[in-house]
């Protein structure tokens, strides 16, 4: 197993109190897996993200415990997680095409990247050069500023500098969004090049795009405000899914060859709830068309068949 979440709980301080924004997660991701991550805005994708990789305030670790490759990873403790930082565990940011020093040469920076941990730059140049093969970009760019790369260009130098020393976990956080559809598909082509050849062994991606996600990923896991909904392989996710939020999820992608007059798209009735403070039990109940009386009560995230996991009392109804 190369991740393991357990009960992973993470709140946002406000003055208007905490903003429970991720609660309950437990899961695990083996080696070789990407897992997209999936949901609607402000359901707790980013949070997860940046809780594995970089928790400070006004993020609040309130419980939980996360292990890779078997050794417990004290996310709490931003000084101590420097160690797992960049060599372990990395990250693809959201807004990845801002995520580079403006002032810095790339060169520079990245020399300055590995310095930080320890590594030399010389003696990891030939390697640099030849993942700048991989993802399509002159060697030029070392010596070029942030702003003289286009978006995609960007993106890809980002993905080259995340998967450096070859962490164990790479999470990348919307990696396709602000992208034309060619540079979306080639981004996503390299984040499974870059699994395949070894450069990281296990991925997360976060994206709205399910589409994306079903051309790359090996499992989907569905967010729902703050609570894990449901987790399968991208096939059962797509077209056999079990919970409601997921069904109603899925049915809102357009088809192609369909034409609007023929089929109009239909959104989710109504919105999630606020999660300063949150209702009890299911938190979909409000939005559900299967709720009934148990759903006062939290559903647990439970295996229903093989590596399918649901939260929902009525899951398969």
């Amino acid at each position: 197993m190369s991740l393991q979440v357990e009960n992973l709980t993470v709140y946002y301080q406000t003055l208007k109190g905490d903003v429970h924004a991720l609660e309950g997660a437990s899961f695990g991701i083996v080696d070789g897996e990407i897992m997209g991550l999936a949901g609607e805005s402000g359901c707790g994708k980013t949070t997860f993200g940046q809780s594995l990789i970089f928790l400070h305030p006004p993020m609040k670790l309130v419980k939980g415990r996360v292990t890779l490759d078997n050794v417990e990873l004290p996310i709490g403790d931003m000084e101590r997680m420097n160690d797992f930082r960049f060599k372990k565990i990395s990250i693809v940011p959201q807004y990845a095409m801002n995520a580079m020093n403006p002032t810095r040469k790339i060169g520079k920076m990245t020399a300055e990247l590995l310095m930080s941990r320890n590594v030399d730059f010389q003696t990891l140049l030939p390697e640099l050069k030849r993942r700048l093969d991989l993802v399509k970009l002159s060697y030029d760019v070392l010596n070029m500023y942030p702003i003289e790369l286009s978006g995609g260009m960007k993106q890809r130098m980002v993905m080259v500098l995340s998967t450096l020393l070859n962490p164990s976990l790479l999470i990348a956080d919307e990696i396709t969004s602000a992208l034309d559809v060619s540079s979306q598909k080639a981004v996503a082509e390299m984040l499974v090049e870059f699994r395949n050849k070894g450069y990281c062994k296990s991925v997360i991606v976060i994206t709205h795009d399910i589409s994306v996600l079903y051309e790359i990923a090996d499992t989907i896991l569905i967010m729902y405000a703050g609570q894990l909904a449901e987790k399968a392989s991208s096939d059962i996710i797509m077209f056999a899914p079990l919970h409601p939020y997921t069904k109603m999820l899925i049915s809102t992608l357009p088809e192609v060859g369909v034409r609007y007059a023929d089929k109009r798209l239909t959104g989710i009735p109504g919105g999630p709830p606020l999660l300063l403070n949150p209702p009890v039990g299911c938190r979909f109940r409000e939005r559900c068309p299967l709720a009934f009386e148990k759903c006062i009560e939290a559903p647990p995230f439970i295996e229903t068949g093989k590596n399918h996991f649901v939260a929902c009392w009525k899951a398969g109804a």
